[in-house]
C-alpha cells in the first residue's frame, strides 16, 4: 500500500497556487533584488486559487491613528533610492549600513514602535520608481513585525500616473518598467503551465494597451506601454503598492496630506476621500475610469499649494479648516519644494517638508521632520555638516527649480522625450 504523503509536501491540487507563488516571488527578486515573506493574506489568496473560494476583501485605507511614541514625516522622494535611503538613515528608520547595494539591510526595520509617514510622490522624475516602491513595501512589512509602521500616502504624481499622465516620467523610468514587462511576462509564462487548473487565470495587464504612442519617440514606446499596463486602474503595480495608500492620513494631532484640505474636503469625508481613490485605483470604476475629482485641479487635496507655497499663507483659513477635525493641531504637507528646508508658518499649523530632495527635481538636503510626546515636542533632523557638502546646490540654483516646479516648466521628464511642443495627458486604453 502506497504511503500517504507527507503534510510538508505539497500535493497535485495544490501545485498551481505553489507555481503561482513561485513565479510572483520570482519577479518580484528580478526587478528589485527583494523577497517578500509568505504573509496570511497570500496565503489565504494562494488557498482560494486552489479551491475556487473567493478572494480575501480588499484593504481599505486606514485613515486614523492614535499618536505613537515617536512619529516621523518625510517628504517626496521622486524616483531617486539613494537620497530616499539617506533619508531613511536619518530618521533612523534602516541600519546606518543600508544602501542601494544592500537590499537586506535597506529592508530592515530599524525603528522599533515609531511610525513614519512618506508624505507622496514616489513616482517621476528618476529613474528607481518600481525599487522605491518594493523598497517600502517590503521595509513596512518588516515595521509591522517589529511593532512600527511606514505608511506611504498619495502624491499628485501618484495621481497622474495612475491617469496615465505621464510627462514628468524619465527615459531611466521608463527603462525600469520596460523590463519591469520582461519579468512580469516571464512570470505569466509560468503560471500558464498550469493551464486550466491555475483559478482564476492570470490576467495580462498588456492587452488594450496601444502599442504606438503619436508625438513620443519610438523607442520609449515599449516603456510608454509597460507604464501604462502597470499603473492604470487594476494595473499589476497600481493594485498592488497604490490601491492601500490612503490620501488624507491623520495621526493623533497631525494631518498628513501631499498638497492641503480645504473645508469641502472635509465635509465630504477623509474616509469617504480614502475609500473612493482606492477603489478607483482598484479599477472598480473600469480600466479608463477618471479620478475622482477632489484629487484633480490646483484646489485638490494632492495639488493644493495654499499652506505650502511662501510665508504669506491664509492662516485662519487653516484654522478653520484643522478646527474640523477633531483634536487636529497642524496640517503636514508635501508637494511644494522648500527651498530653506522643512519649515513652518501659521504658528507652526502648517509644516511643510517637501526639500526637493532627488536628484531630479533640486537635489536637496535631506531632512525629516519628528514629532514626540503625543504631538508636543516638534523637530527637524538634518544631514549633519560631515555629509551636507555631498547634497548641497547653490540657493539661486534651488529656487529656480522650484519656481519652474511649481509653475509646471520643468522639462526633465517626458517633456525632453517628445517631438512636437505638446505634452501628453492621461492614456486611454482600449476595454
Amino acid at each position: 500500500m502506497a504511503a500517504a504523503p507527507s503534510p510538508s509536501v505539497p500535493a497535485c491540487g495544490d501545485l498551481p497556487a505553489a507555481v503561482s507563488a513561485f513565479a510572483d516571488a520570482f519577479v518580484d527578486f528580478a526587478v528589485s533584488g527583494i523577497f517578500f515573506p509568505t504573509s496570511s493574506s497570500s496565503a489565504a489568496a494562494a488557498a482560494s486559487a486552489a479551491t475556487s473560494s473567493p478572494p480575501p476583501a480588499p484593504t481599505t485605507p486606514t485613515t486614523f491613528l492614535p499618536s505613537p511614541s515617536r512619529l516621523v514625516a518625510i517628504g517626496d522622494l521622486h524616483g531617486d533610492l539613494p537620497k530616499s535611503l539617506s533619508a531613511l538613515r536619518l530618521a533612523g528608520l534602516v541600519p546606518a549600513s543600508s544602501g542601494p547595494d544592500s537590499p537586506s539591510a535597506s529592508t530592515s526595520w530599524a525603528a522599533g514602535p515609531t511610525l513614519a509617514v512618506q508624505l507622496g510622490d514616489i513616482l517621476d522624475r528618476g529613474g528607481d520608481e518600481l525599487r522605491l516602491l518594493y523598497l517600502l513595501r517590503r521595509l513596512a512589512l518588516s515595521a509591522e513585525a517589529r511593532g512600527g509602521a511606514l505608511l506611504p500616502i498619495l502624491g499628485n504624481h501618484e495621481v497622474m500616473n495612475v491617469s496615465g499622465d505621464f510627462r514628468f516620467a524619465t527615459p531611466q523610468g521608463l527603462q525600469e518598467f520596460s523590463a519591469w514587462a520582461g519579468w512580469y511576462r516571464s512570470g505569466l509564462a509560468i503560471k500558464r503551465r498550469c493551464g486550466e487548473h491555475l483559478d482564476p487565470q492570470p490576467r495580462n495587464p498588456f492587452l488594450g494597451v496601444p502599442k504606438s504612442f503619436p508625438g513620443v519617440k519610438p523607442e520609449f514606446w515599449d516603456g510608454m506601454r509597460s507604464r501604462l499596463a502597470a499603473l492604470r486602474p487594476d494595473g499589476p503595480i497600481a493594485r498592488r503598492f497604490l490601491a492601500d495608500l490612503p490620501t488624507v492620513l491623520v495621526v493623533g494631532d497631525s494631518v498628513f496630506v501631499h498638497g492641503g484640505l480645504l473645508e469641502a474636503n472635509v465635509e465630504y469625508g477623509l474616509e469617504r476621500i480614502n475609500a473612493e481613490v482606492s477603489e478607483w485605483i482598484r479599477g472598480e470604476g473600469g480600466e479608463n475610469a477618471r479620478a475622482p475629482e477632489y484629487v484633480r485641479g490646483r484646489d485638490a487635496v494632492v495639488w493644493l499649494r495654499r499652506f505650502s507655497d511662501g510665508f504669506d499663507c491664509d492662516c485662519q483659513r487653516l484654522e478653520g479648516v484643522l478646527g474640523m477635525i477633531p483634536g487636529a493641531k497642524r496640517m503636514v504637507m508635501g508637494h511644494t519644494i522648500q527651498t530653506v528646508g522643512i519649515n513652518a508658518v501659521c504658528g507652526a499649523q502648517a509644516v511643510r517638508v517637501d526639500v526637493g530632495l532627488s536628484k531630479g527635481c533640486g537635489n536637496g538636503l535631506p531632512e525629516v521632520l519628528e514629532i514626540n510626546g503625543g504631538g508636543s515636542e516638534v523637530r527637524v533632523i538634518t544631514t549633519p555638516p560631515s555629509e551636507a557638502w555631498m547634497y548641497r546646490k547653490q540657493a539661486a540654483e534651488k529656487a529656480a527649480a522650484a519656481v519652474n516646479e511649481k509653475r509646471g516648466e520643468v522639462k526633465d521628464g517626458l517633456a525632453l522625450l517628445v517631438r512636437e511642443s505638446h505634452g501628453l495627458k492621461e492614456v486611454e486604453a482600449k476595454a
